[in-house]
C-alpha cells in the first residue's frame, strides 16, 4: 500500500492493488449438484405431477424460467474462463478511481470495512446515494485497515452498522457462483 502525503499540493493518496474476482474452486461434487439442479429446475419446467405421473405441460410451460437458467449458465461459463485482472485502487481528495472508473465522493453515500483475519474477511464496501447504483466492493488483502479507515474518514462518513457481509456475498461463497 502506499500513504503518501505530497508536501506541493497537500494531497494526501492510498493506494492498492487487487483482483477485481475471485474463483472459487470447485469439484467434481459441486458440478454433480449443480447438474442435478439444473435438471430438475428444467423439468419442473416442462413437466407437473398428477397421481405421480409427470405431464407434459406443452404451451403452458415455463419458457422464461428455462431462458433464464440457459442465460445464468451462459453467464457462469463465461465468467470462469475469464482470467482476473490485477485492478488499482486509488483514493485522494477528489475521489476514488477504481481501475478505470473514477467515482467523486459527492456521490458516495458511505464507506464500510469489514476486517475478520480469522475468517479471511478484509472487505471495502462503498455505498452510492444513487439507489440504482450497485454497492461496489473490494478486497483490502493486506492492507491495514485502521489506515485505510483514517484515511477515508476525512472525506466520507462510514457506516457503523455493518458488520457482516452481505447476504449476496455469503450466499455466493457458500454456493461457490
Amino acid at each position: 500500500m502506499e500513504n503518501e502525503e505530497q508536501k506541493s499540493g497537500k494531497t494526501a493518496t492510498i493506494s492498492w492493488m487487487f483482483s477485481d474476482s475471485e474463483q472459487p474452486e470447485r469439484g467434481r461434487r459441486w458440478y454433480l449438484l449443480a447438474g442435478i439442479f439444473l435438471a430438475i429446475c428444467l423439468f419442473i419446467s416442462f413437466f407437473e405431477i398428477k397421481n405421480w405421473r409427470p405431464v407434459f405441460l406443452g404451451y403452458n410451460s415455463n419458457f422464461l424460467f428455462v431462458i433464464i437458467i440457459v442465460l445464468a449458465i451462459v453467464i457462469m461459463i463465461v465468467k470462469s474462463r475469464r482470467e482476473s485482472e490485477e485492478m488499482e485502487f486509488l483514493a485522494d481528495g477528489d475521489g476514488i478511481k477504481i481501475g478505470e472508473k473514477f467515482y467523486d465522493y459527492d456521490i458516495i453515500k458511505d464507506f464500510s470495512i469489514i476486517y475478520k483475519p480469522k475468517e479471511n474477511i478484509t472487505k471495502l464496501y462503498f455505498e452510492f446515494k444513487n439507489q440504482v447504483k450497485p454497492r461496489v466492493s473490494l478486497d483490502l488483502g493486506e492492507q491495514n485497515p485502521i489506515i485505510v479507515r483514517n484515511f477515508l474518514l476525512r472525506y466520507l462518513p462510514e457506516d457503523l452498522d455493518r458488520l457482516n457481509e452481505p447476504l449476496s456475498e455469503q450466499l455466493t461463497k457458500i454456493l461457490r457462483l
